[in-house]
C-alpha cells in the first residue's frame, strides 16, 4: 500500500521522489519456520498476489531486481514490498531468443523473443522464480496438512521450473485457501475416535499444558481447527492429550483456536471457553 509521495526540488538532487509505505516488520526467514503453516501460507497467498498485481500493473509488467527477503515487511501477517529502488518496467529487449536468456545462481532459463523484439514474459518469470527460491519451497510445504501435500508440492514444481504463469500459479494458491477454508481438506476419518468427550461449556482448564509443534503459543500446545471433530482428531493423534478448550478466538480464516491438555484437574468458569475432556472408560 502506497500511502503517499511527494517531489523534492533540490539544486542538489533535482526529481527526487519520495515515498511513504506501510511500516511492518522485518522478514525473518527462521522465525517464520517456526510459525504455524496457517500463517506461513498466508505469506505465500499474499506473495502470489502481488506478483499478479505487478504482473498486470497499469504501468505494464514490473520486475523487483532486487527480489529478496530484506526487500519486504510483514503487515499484519501479509508480505508487502517496501523497497522499489529496483523495480523496472520495460521488458528486456532483443533480436533472437539467445538474448532472452534468464540468468539465477542455480539454474538459467531460455524465453522466446516476440516479433515486436521482447523478451517475452521475462518481468513476470524473474518475479516468480525469485518467489519459489526465496519463500515457496520454505514456506509452503513444510508441515502443512497431509491431504494438501500434492497440490502445495506441485506448485513449488511448477514454479520452480517455470511452467506455470503468474496467473495459473495464483489460481491454485486461492484454490488451496478454498479446499483449507472450507475444511474441504479434512480427510474422511472410517476408524472412527478412540475415545468420547464431555463437553463443559462455560469453563477451561488452567496449566496443565504441554508443548506441541507448531504452536501458537510457546508455552503450550495452542493450535487452530476446521472444527471440533478436527480438534478431536488432534487430540488423539498426541499420546498426552486428555482434553482441550476451544476458545472464541479465530484465525485469519475463521479456524478456531484451541488449547490441548494433558488432564482436567484445574477445571474454572469462563464464559469465552469451553471445555472437552475425555470421558472415562
Amino acid at each position: 500500500q502506497l500511502y503517499g509521495y511527494c517531489y523534492q526540488d533540490s539544486e542538489d538532487i533535482p526529481d527526487t521522489l519520495t515515498t511513504i509505505t506501510e511500516l511492518g516488520a522485518p522478514v525473518e526467514m527462521i522465525q517464520l519456520l517456526q510459525t504455524s503453516w496457517e500463517d506461513r501460507f498466508r505469506i505465500c497467498l499474499s506473495l502470489g498476489r502481488l506478483l499478479h498485481h505487478l504482473a498486470h500493473s497499469p504501468l505494464g509488467s514490473v520486475t523487483l531486481l532486487d527480489f529478496r527477503p530484506r526487500q519486504f515487511v510483514l503487515v499484519d501477517g501479509e508480505l508487502k514490498v517496501t523497497d522499489l529502488d529496483d523495480a523496472r518496467v520495460e521488458e528486456t529487449p532483443c533480436a533472437s531468443s539467445a538474448d532472452c536468456i534468464l540468468e539465477f545462481p542455480a539454474r538459467n532459463f531460455s524465453l522466446p523473443c516476440s516479433a515486436q523484439g521482447w523478451c517475452e514474459g521475462m518481468n513476470e518469470k524473474r518475479n516468480l522464480y525469485n518467489a519459489y527460491r526465496f519463500f515457496f519451497t520454505y514456506l509452503l510445504p513444510h508441515s502443512a496438512p497431509p491431504s494438501l501435500r500434492p497440490l502445495l508440492d506441485s506448485i513449488v514444481n511448477a514454479t520452480g521450473e517455470l511452467s506455470w504463469g503468474v496467473d495459473e500459479t495464483l489460481a491454485q494458491l486461492e484454490r488451496v485457501l478454498h479446499l483449507f477454508r472450507s475444511g474441504q481438506y479434512l480427510q474422511n476419518s472410517t476408524a472412527g475416535h478412540r475415545a468420547e468427550y464431555q463437553r463443559l461449556p462455560d469453563s477451561t482448564i488452567l496449566q496443565e499444558d504441554y508443548r506441541c509443534w507448531p504452536s501458537y503459543h510457546h508455552g503450550s500446545c495452542l493450535l487452530s481447527v476446521f472444527n471440533l471433530a478436527e480438534a478431536v482428531d488432534v487430540c488423539e493423534s498426541h499420546a498426552q492429550c486428555q482434553a482441550f478448550v476451544v476458545t472464541n478466538q479465530t484465525t485469519w480464516t475463521g479456524r478456531q483456536l484451541v488449547f490441548f491438555k494433558t488432564g482436567w484437574s484445574h477445571v474454572v468458569p469462563d464464559p469465552n471457553k469451553t471445555a472437552y475432556v475425555r470421558a472415562s472408560g
